[in-house]
């Protein structure tokens, strides 16, 4: 006689912890509420059998938990999990979301949703205050122009097939975020094993770009062979760090420039030849042929004049931006795909076709690019000659001195905004993977992206690199507990100023000869005075400002010292005030 069928019934939150070991998520970073009773409980169940599980990285701010994610999937290619507290957390979050979109980072945010059962009607239902006014009409409106994706888990006997579309969305071409709402009730259903099925990579995983057609190939050798000043300027191809080397390679083959305009990722080796440095400036006038490759933003066209004769091809990830409501850049030819392939492609089509005149060409371009590079280092060198005075340290001096202290593998995360090109030309990034910009305009980003990125490569020293401004935005209480509790010490530089210069100088660029310049009031000066090397000495780290430039070799040294044995450091220095 037929045995009866086995019947093994488990909670959707069980299941939601195996979905998310199925899809390869190896860490949440939690900011969590009321709403993920069920998961902490299935969490707790699962430790005390041993099980495998995601680990969990607590952030006391939700802008730490979304940039340590952003962080850690910018180093390694590999997308994590956020979770955050219904449409507060979300709210949160949103400005992370905003950045990490528009940085196309893998990554999948999940919020619980307030009880939708008010009388103890489920498993879940509403037991405090906060479950009758944490509930929007729509909470996916929150982030809904920064994901990919948004749904609602409707059932656990889908959990699994939801997490693996969550996970392709996110991962396929051109890659970016995803949202997910977690209902209490929906969390305490339980459901046969039998039912819930599994969603293997192989059969629903994430769909790449590819490389492009050959005719096109053809197109743009053809246009390079004959060209005289040929221009590539790119911003987020070093997300894959062959991308530094093949660029290097097509570079110095036909002599092209490159420029490297608010840099996500290192693109180039900032020490080639062919680094032509973050401005484009007057190369785009002169340029006869030019390549945009995984670039949103290649140069302010409101201060930049172009050649309506130059011939551009654009080559991208993303190249038609429809994430954007309006873009308004030439391109001749568009490719979407790998620039890593693509690049590869038109590589070998010029080694194929190159003549000598050609090669000579390339070679004089090469020389004389040479010689352009040479002159950067120097006029650098001399900008960092001058230290500065006492409370007024020269940043260019300063980051000089960061450079020569810092090793070819550590990490340099850079929002230091209006000195950010101060800090690219002066802390010189070589290797790829090495340089971490941001995309988006939600400040206060690279404190949780300087963790997720000591997270991702515990051996190397990472250093934040920051404004007064955005360091406030960051969260720094949130980012020193974070990196005490999981030991992830981080150098943060704060290059204080004393306000918003970006305010200042915007409002100068409108109205040169305004009444905001005759009575030199911008709105833009914040608090004098204030300790931010006391945020890091709270959490137990090292903390040390900085007025004398005389003083700054050692300091520096003093903090990377405390990094290297541990504990975050903060230096705050006082730059000249806007």
């Amino acid at each position: 006689m037929d045995k009866a069928p086995q019947v093994r019934l488990h909670s959707t939150a069980h299941y939601f912890l195996e979905g998310l070991n199925e899809i390869g998520i190896e860490y949440l970073f939690c900011n969590l509420g009321t709403d993920h009773a069920p998961l902490i409980e299935e969490m707790a169940r699962w430790r005390k059998a041993g099980r495998k599980l995601p680990a969990t990285v607590l952030c006391p701010h939700e802008n730490t938990a979304m940039h340590m994610a952003a962080g850690y999937a910018m180093v390694t290619g590999r997308g994590q999990a956020v979770m955050v507290h219904v449409d507060v957390g979300t709210s949160n979050a949103a400005v992370a979301a905003h950045n990490i979109c528009r940085g196309r980072i893998p990554l999948l945010l999940m919020a619980g949703k307030a009880p939708y059962t008010v009388r103890g009607e489920l498993p879940g239902s509403r037991d405090t205050y906060v479950h009758f006014i944490q509930e929007p009409f729509d909470q996916g409106a929150i982030v809904r122009n920064y994901v990919k994706w948004e749904w609602t888990l409707p059932s656990g006997i889908v959990t699994k097939e939801v997490l693996r579309r969550a996970h392709t969305v996110a991962h396929s071409d051109p890659q970016g975020p995803v949202y997910l709402m977690l209902p209490r009730e929906t969390l305490t259903q339980t459901w046969d094993a039998a039912a819930v099925c599994s969603f293997p990579e192989e059969r629903y995983g994430a769909a790449r770009a590819g490389a492009a057609d050959a005719g096109a190939i053809s197109a743009i050798a053809e246009r390079l062979l004959a060209a005289r000043h040929p221009v590539l300027i790119t911003a987020y191809a070093g997300r894959n760090r062959r991308a530094p080397g093949v660029i290097e390679e097509l570079a110095r083959f036909a002599g092209i420039r490159v420029f490297e305009f608010n840099p996500a990722y290192l693109n180039l080796s900032r020490a080639s030849p062919c680094w032509g440095g973050l401005l484009p400036g007057r190369h785009v006038a002169e340029a006869d042929v030019g390549l945009l490759v995984d670039v949103d933003v290649p140069w302010i066209p409101s201060d930049t004049r172009e050649n309506p004769q130059t011939w551009w091809a654009h080559i991208d990830v993303d190249v038609v931006k429809e994430r954007f409501p309006i873009w308004g850049f030439p391109s001749h030819l568009r490719l979407p795909g790998d620039s890593v392939l693509i690049l590869g492609q038109l590589l070998e089509a010029l080694k194929s076709r190159a003549m000598p005149a050609f090669r000579d060409g390339a070679a004089k371009r090469l020389e004389a690019m040479a010689r352009e590079h040479g002159e950067r280092r120097a006029q650098a060198a001399k900008f960092a000659a001058d230290k500065g005075a006492t409370d007024a340290v020269n940043p260019h001096y300063l980051c000089a001195e960061l450079g020569r202290a810092l090793g070819e593998d550590d990490i340099l995360v850079n929002e230091a905004i209006r000195n950010a090109g101060v800090v690219f030309n002066q802390v010189v990034r070589t290797r790829p993977g090495t340089s971490l910009g941001f995309s988006g305009g939600g400040l206060g980003c690279s404190a949780g992206m300087a963790l997720g990125a000591k997270l991702a490569r515990p051996e190397a020293t990472v250093v934040q690199v920051v404004g007064d401004g955005s360091f406030y935005f960051g969260n720094p209480s949130s980012t020193y507990a974070v990196s005490r509790q999981y030991r992830l010490p981080i150098f943060t530089v704060v290059l204080d100023n004393a306000g918003w210069s970006a305010v200042k100088e915007a409002t100068l660029r409108m109205y040169p000869d305004g009444e905001s310049k005759s009575i030199g009031e911008f709105q833009a000066r914040l608090a004098p005075g204030v300790d931010f090397a006391r945020t890091c000495e709270a959490a137990g780290g090292y903390g040390e400002s900085l007025s004398d430039p005389d003083a700054a070799p050692e300091a520096i040294g003093r903090c990377l010292e405390e990094v290297r044995s541990g504990r975050p450091a903060v230096l705050h220095v006082k730059i000249p005030v806007l």
